[in-house]
């Protein structure tokens, strides 16, 4: 299996569970103060980047 596809497997299933934790962390962010709840969701809404774009350039690269 090439790297660009272990990439794209482990890209899809990360997501996936990083959206099912920031939606059940959200569940006690939603009783927070609004200023609070707009900083958690900015947080989470960027940090996801930084492993995806580990992820895109390990399978981007060639072995050898």
């Amino acid at each position: 299996m090439s790297r660009g596809k272990i990439a794209f497997l482990i890209g899809v299933v990360g997501f996936i569970l990083y959206i099912v934790l920031v939606v059940a962390a959200g569940d006690f962010i939603v009783r927070l103060h609004w200023a609070l709840q707009l900083l958690y969701y900015a947080v989470v809404g960027i940090v996801w980047t930084i492993p995806a774009k580990w992820l895109i350039v390990w399978g981007a690269r060639t072995p050898g």
